[in-house]
């Protein structure tokens, strides 16, 4: 590796490896239950239809799709073009506890988490426990408390099987890879840090100091790149999450309260409820607009950072010097810089799209195809 060069994805540093060839005839094909239809539940069936005749495809069998209402299930497979047509036709009331029944037969047995549900992210332990793979793009299940964490690790080696959170940060970009493959090779983790919000990394890649932070956060909103309401992305609660997953990965079991968060919204706005919301976002410009003003007059740039170093761990906007590793980019792009025993002068840079329902949805199978091999 050129620790100089930027890991983008799906190029050359800690790029995705192939997937591993199609089984041999007689082997079981994985039996499938995707859990969520949204954007990402969406997406993952058009990467699946799309595999459709292809030695790839015959790899992986959907048996069961639900939502929050309903489920379709058929032990003889679901045609992943013709699943959103079954589950809206589906008089079956959905349940998590017809999952594991629904994954029964032979083969490897995998639960897709493309939900944000705290319920379905309690079920995480108890599946692995039974010798289910899970897969998610969920930060629920790791990201929260220690004792969730823990648990999952444990399920994982109760169970003997595997749980796939590529997705879970950066949207399926080579960082939690990167990390444990590091250690795995001798390295030690001495720090990380990132943009890891590409709604925040699209406002502050944009925001110029002249027009005001809150139309930009709702022009981003309405594009899609924030929650419905921004609060949520500029309260830095999601980095947080994303924050303590890199570090636990990294070998820092922090709890949860120790990640310093530095909001970017002032207490009036905390306050009001979600429909009084769109109203009050101008609360956020004069002070956006001053932290701009002292940046520009150092020739630096505002970036919203999470960092790890020493055991300790903060979430916030910094001023960076314009040439440093994490001062570039553009849209929505993720940008992480990792420190460690090879790369301790100059760091592993990976960069690329940080949000996305495609880019998940791959990252979703790459992990589904990786665990059922």
């Amino acid at each position: 590796m050129n620790a100089a060069a930027s890991a983008l994805h799906g190029q050359a540093i800690a790029q995705a490896p192939a997937p591993p060839p199609s089984p041999t005839s007689g082997v079981a094909p994985a039996r499938v239950a995707l859990l969520g239809t949204g954007t990402v539940g969406g997406a993952v069936l058009a990467r699946l239809a799309s595999w459709r005749g292809r030695a790839i495809g015959e790899r992986l069998q959907l048996v069961h799709v639900a939502n929050s209402r309903r489920a379709a299930a058929d032990a003889g497979g679901l045609l992943p073009e013709h699943a959103a047509t079954a589950l809206a036709a589906s008089e079956l009331r959905s349940s998590l506890d017809t999952v594991a029944d629904a994954l029964r037969g032979d083969g490897a047995r995998v639960v897709i988490d493309a939900t944000a549900s705290e319920a379905v992210a309690e079920r995480h332990a108890q599946w692995l426990a039974q010798g289910i793979h899970v897969v998610t793009a969920c930060k629920i299940g790791q990201g929260t408390s220690l004792a969730r964490w823990r648990a999952i690790r444990e399920a994982c080696a109760a169970g003997r099987v595997g749980y796939g959170d590529s997705a879970t940060v950066g949207a399926g970009l080579p960082l939690l890879r990167s990390l444990r493959e590091l250690q795995a090779g001798g390295d030690r983790i001495h720090a990380i840090a990132g943009v890891l919000s590409g709604s925040l990394a699209w406002l502050f890649n944009h925001y110029d100091g002249m027009r005001p932070f809150s139309t930009l956060v709702r022009q981003a909103r309405d594009a899609g790149y924030t929650e419905p309401d921004p609060r949520d992305d500029l309260s830095g609660e999601d980095v947080r999450r994303k924050l303590l997953i890199l570090a636990r990965a990294a070998g820092v079991a922090l709890e949860a309260g120790e990640v310093q968060v530095s909001s970017l919204v002032p207490s009036e706005l905390a306050i009001l409820s979600a429909e009084s919301v769109d109203a009050a976002l101008p609360a956020l410009d004069a002070p956006l607009r001053d932290r701009y003003a002292a940046a520009y007059k150092n020739g630096e740039k505002l970036r919203f950072i999470a960092r790890l170093q020493d055991g300790a761990a903060r979430v916030g906007l910094e001023s960076l010097p314009a040439d440093h590793p994490l001062a570039g980019g553009a849209g929505t792009d993720n940008k992480v810089a990792i420190w460690s025993d090879r790369y301790s002068e100059q760091p592993l840079v990976v960069q690329g799209p940080g949000a996305g329902a495609a880019v998940t949805a791959a990252g979703l199978l790459d992990d589904v195809l990786r665990l059922a091999h």
